[in-house]
């Protein structure tokens, strides 16, 4: 998947020549925006997402993306997503129908259930992957772990919508207690819930801002994939009806909302954000910058575009999101016995864990080079492991560090 950024004044998008013209907004430090050409049937980009302040879109250029099934997103200055162009949607009636019949037959609690269930299974498979490099988490906040894990069991014995959204709400308050112990504390970071709603748009720190621009970006993907089915996007199966809301877009976010959560960590650890990233408003609501967003963005893209090995082959997480809807229709028209959102499952590793520092940093550069290996691959190593962000061992120099430590 591959995703094109714009912001600013004045983006514009028209259509010349059968071609998209696609020119990127004026800001204080672009004066001299770039300008893109992009070709039917080409695969430069699927997926534009625009965070600007004014523009023109044309028609033709609507018609164009729609043609050419690349997904327009546009987010709101506090990073909701304000609209999107989705690509032509699957007329087929006999889907909804059997959406309808699943949402008011006895299947409805089952079908939530396998929502919630894969949410809890890669919430703690993303805090298995954070106690790899924080292992004092689980002593921290050990109340945390032992009441996350006695709500997740308890999931299978639910059998109203309450129950499982009880069990949820438990589970993601202990999920967002231990995430908070890693933020710095120079963002502010005290949790999801803020304030007299206890809801998280509006945010009043850049954390909280940072996870409300990625799950918009998240909500946009999920659109796509509904649409591509057929579904209807106001019936949902965990998320309750309501003017203005879309239960079900909810619903497939909750499976795959890891990606957004690593996205942000990883790129926090890195230290890819400064404070210039975020601005205050006047009530006092924290949004991002233009280029925030665009940091932003790659830091999700990239975990969009990770593959993993799913039905025989490597497919990218943003295209699974899109076949895991496909088996959920085939699942509730009973041409599928059984289905769930858990597989295949994120796998989530890290190299800079406080062993492999250690480690490393006791290795000799004598005992190094006598076993062959030149000492500047060492002192690079080395390098990383003193210091506090994180880091990968690839290829050959993970074999070099196996072979060593056998």
């Amino acid at each position: 998947m591959k995703t094109l950024f714009l912001s600013g004044h004045g983006v514009n998008l028209r259509v010349e020549n059968a071609r998209l013209m696609i020119r990127d907004g004026c800001e204080y430090e672009r004066r001299e925006p770039a300008e893109y050409e992009l070709r039917p049937k080409g695969d430069d980009y699927d997926s534009i997402v625009i965070y600007g302040h004014s523009g023109n879109i044309s028609l033709e250029a609507l018609k164009w993306l729609s043609k050419q099934n690349v997904q327009l997103t546009i987010l709101n200055w506090d990073g909701q997503l304000l609209n999107t162009v989705l690509i032509p949607e699957i007329k087929k009636g006999a889907t909804r129908f059997n959406q309808y019949k699943a949402f008011d037959g006895n299947g409805r609690v089952d079908i939530a259930k396998k929502f919630i269930d894969a949410k809890i299974a890669s919430s703690v498979t993303v805090l298995d992957w954070l106690t790899q490099r924080y292992p004092e988490l689980k002593e921290r906040r050990r109340a945390s772990f032992e009441e996350l894990n006695c709500y997740k069991d308890d999931l299978a014995g639910a059998t109203t919508i309450s129950q499982i959204l009880g069990i949820e709400g438990m589970v993601a308050r202990n999920y967002w207690l231990i995430l908070a112990e890693i933020f710095d504390k120079k963002w502010k970071f005290e949790g999801r819930l803020i304030g007299k709603t206890g809801r998280p748009m509006g945010a009043t720190d850049p954390i909280n801002a940072l996870f409300n621009y990625g799950y918009s970006i998240l909500e946009s993907q999920c659109w796509r994939a509904i649409n591509a089915y057929g579904l209807d996007p106001y019936i949902g199966f965990v998320h309750q009806m309501a003017t203005g809301k879309y239960p079900l877009v909810y619903d497939l976010q909750e499976p795959f909302r890891w990606l957004i959560d690593v996205a942000i960590i990883d790129a926090l650890e890195k230290g890819i954000f400064t404070k210039q990233d975020f601005i205050r408003t006047d009530n006092y609501v924290i949004r991002l910058s233009s280029a925030g967003t665009k940091k932003l963005l790659e830091a999700v893209n990239v975990q969009l575009t990770n593959r993993v090995q799913f039905r025989g082959n490597s497919w990218e997480w943003g295209y699974v999101i899109i076949q895991k809807a496909g088996e959920f229709v085939h699942y509730i028209s009973e041409s599928k016995p059984d289905f769930d959102f858990s597989s295949p499952a994120p796998t989530l590793t890290r190299d800079d864990t406080p062993e492999l520092r250690d480690r490393v940093l006791a290795i000799s550069y004598y005992n190094w080079m006598k076993a062959g290996y030149s000492k500047g691959s060492l002192h690079y190593l080395k390098k990383n492991a003193k210091s506090e962000k994180p880091f990968r061992v690839y290829g050959k120099m993970k074999e070099k560090l196996d072979a060593y430590f056998q």
